[in-house]
């Protein structure tokens, strides 16, 4: 092990990892396209995106242009009573993007912040509108991001924050849906959600739900119906609607945003991850006019919320040429053949004794094992096989960037039939 690496381990906290047993880590030198080179010369395909972010692969030369043009320009300056080019030039892009009426933006730094933006909007709209809503009906099975706010609304038994229990605010829970995507519909779905507006609807200031996929609370992928019951429920008990599309925007799952396979709106949409193309942080929640004023016209007559460095114009500017190459257009095509392969090389695996499950959504592909799997194995496993996996509890899943060409797709599926094969 080298001196840095040596460092690394005795001195740098990863995600989810122990000071002192840490996990082996990987010291990426370079990253092209789809590629990860290794500073021992070993290359490796991406399957992940760095975690849903970099759609558009490495080192693209649109968004390398972007960022270079915006520095000579300025890499920062304060939100706070200055405005700049590329703050306006990607809020316009974006509601160009997202479905009416969600037309206010508000820019912050990563998707978990943004779901606290979201969560402390709907409950100052209700304290604007003269009334005391102070919990969030949410799903089983969710996952929200790793601040407190955030956490209260993810999974209290199920998710990786249950150490955090009795910290967080107390918020209610329905039943996650079961009738799958692409399956039939069960009517009986809907059951303990409309159990839970009957009971706690008068008290609620939002549902928040990840549309269509459920992230990292399990990869699971449920039925559009239920979102439209969602909206519909949230419509009759006259509560806001919280979409948390920061893993799934931006064309993940086959549409630009999740709700779409739904036809529904939310509230208050949540966006992050592939929002620069994995290039910086930056996240977004967009809002109706209906929730601007009601935050506006209230008491505090401001929205009480202000990262130090929102907007970022370096963010900003290369979160708009990302979303310039989406325009485009060509990733649907390219999710859609990503749909095809993950499908075709992936489905067969649910024949094993080892497997549980697989699905297929879009650019995202999932197994999931019996059993957990033992990460530092099968992380070596699919390095020697010249890709980059990151498996988490009992599933192996991936989603690629869209760029990903055929060859490099079917070496990702061909190491995942080799890995599981073997377990």
């Amino acid at each position: 092990m080298n001196s840095d690496m040596a460092f690394d381990r005795a001195h740098i906290w990863h995600p989810y990892t122990s000071m002192t047993h840490p996990q082996p880590c990987y010291e990426v030198e370079s990253a092209s396209g789809v590629e990860l080179r290794l500073k021992d010369g070993r290359i490796l395909v991406d399957g992940m995106s760095s975690w849903w972010a970099a759609v558009h692969g490495y080192n693209h030369p649109l968004l390398n242009e972007a960022i270079q043009s915006q520095l000579k320009k300025m890499a920062h300056v304060m939100f706070g009573g200055i405005t700049h080019a590329p703050a306006i030039s990607l809020c316009r892009e974006l509601l160009d993007l997202v479905p009416s009426p969600l037309e206010c933006v508000f820019l912050s730094d990563s998707g978990s912040v943004s779901v606290e933006v979201a969560l402390k909007m709907a409950l100052q709209y209700w304290r604007g509108k003269g009334t005391e809503r102070k919990r969030f009906l949410t799903l089983a099975r969710g996952y929200h991001g790793d601040t407190f706010g955030a956490m209260s609304v993810c999974d209290p038994v199920n998710s990786m924050h249950s150490l955090y229990q009795g910290y967080l605010p107390l918020n209610h829970f329905a039943k996650a849906p079961e009738s799958r995507f692409g399956e039939a519909w069960n009517e009986n779905d809907v059951e303990s959600l409309e159990k839970a507006f009957k009971e706690h609807g008068h008290e609620t200031a939002a549902v928040i739900l990840e549309p269509i996929v459920q992230g990292a609370g399990g990869m699971r992928i449920y039925h559009p119906e239920y979102l439209r019951k969602v909206r519909s429920l949230c419509d009759e008990y006259n509560v806001l609607m919280i979409a948390d599309e920061v893993a799934t925007g931006f064309g993940r799952t086959g549409k630009m945003f999740a709700c779409e396979h739904a036809g529904i709106t939310p509230d208050i949409m949540c966006l992050g991850k592939a929002l620069t193309g994995g290039y910086m942080t930056l996240a977004a929640t967009v809002s109706t006019r209906k929730v601007a004023e009601g935050i506006s016209n209230g008491s505090a007559k401001c929205f009480m919320h202000g990262p130090t460095f929102m907007a970022n114009p370096l963010a900003c500017s290369v979160a708009h040429a990302s979303l310039k190459i989406l325009k485009q257009g060509e990733w649907k095509e390219q999710v859609k053949n990503i749909e095809k392969i993950l499908f075709e090389k992936l489905s067969p695996l649910k024949f094993l004794p080892s497997v549980k499950d697989v699905r297929v959504l879009g650019a995202i592909g999932v197994v999931e094992m019996h059993e957990p799997v033992d990460l530092p194995t099968v992380q070596e496993m699919f390095v020697n096989d010249g890709v980059w996996i990151r498996p988490f509890g009992k599933l192996i899943y991936v989603m690629p960037p869209y760029i990903i060409k055929e060859e490099e797709l079917l070496k990702v599926t061909h190491a995942i039939n080799i890995v599981v094969s073997a377990l």
